[in-house]
């Protein structure tokens, strides 16, 4: 390590082979039930945070506890996270039972309502209807829109926001 510190870019690359299977052993010993994939990526990271700290270690000093601090650090970090995200997870062997299949309607079941949507932005009040013309309908940017229209940003997201509530509540749909 004292050589990879000092430039020595074939003594850094053999460090990291040589350390490498001992970080596994290691990881695999002190987290037995993970399975091969979590141990690589507690090598992974711990390999990630030698790089990233090797400016911190002393050459006066042994080298393996504080290599093997940096792996104690990482693999908590990981069976936190194994754990955070094992907590949240539901083990299904068919997902049908807990998300039964919905029928897709056919496509002459569902039709958009052009005219009826087209009736009801020209109800909206003029500032509304033109800040959905212009943001919605000509996709023109809020910059672009606040030129042409002389709006600052904020009455045009206010505009927007208050045309697309009363367009669901004309158009009968609640969100």
């Amino acid at each position: 390590m004292a050589a990879a510190q000092r430039g020595d870019g074939a003594s850094y690359v053999q460090l990291l082979r040589d350390i490498t299977p001992l970080l596994r052993r290691v990881a695999r010993r002190r987290w037995p039930g993970a399975g091969a994939d979590a141990i690589e990526d507690v090598v992974q990271d711990v390999l990630l945070s030698l790089h990233a700290v090797r400016h911190t270690y002393s050459p006066g000093r042994p080298f393996e506890p504080w290599l093997m601090s940096i792996l104690r650090h990482r693999l908590a970090d990981s069976v936190r996270r194994s754990v955070r995200h094992s907590a949240r997870e539901v083990a299904v062997d068919n997902l049908e039972d807990i998300a039964p299949a919905v029928p897709v309607p056919e496509q002459e079941d569902w039709r958009p309502d052009h005219d009826a949507l087209h009736r009801a932005i020209s109800d909206l009040p003029p500032a509304q209807r033109r800040a959905v013309e212009l943001l919605k309908m000509k996709e023109l940017s809020l910059k672009e829109a606040a030129v042409e229209t002389g709006m600052s940003i904020t009455a045009l997201k206010v505009a927007t926001h208050r045309a697309v509530k009363s367009l669901r509540a004309m158009l009968g749909r609640d969100g």
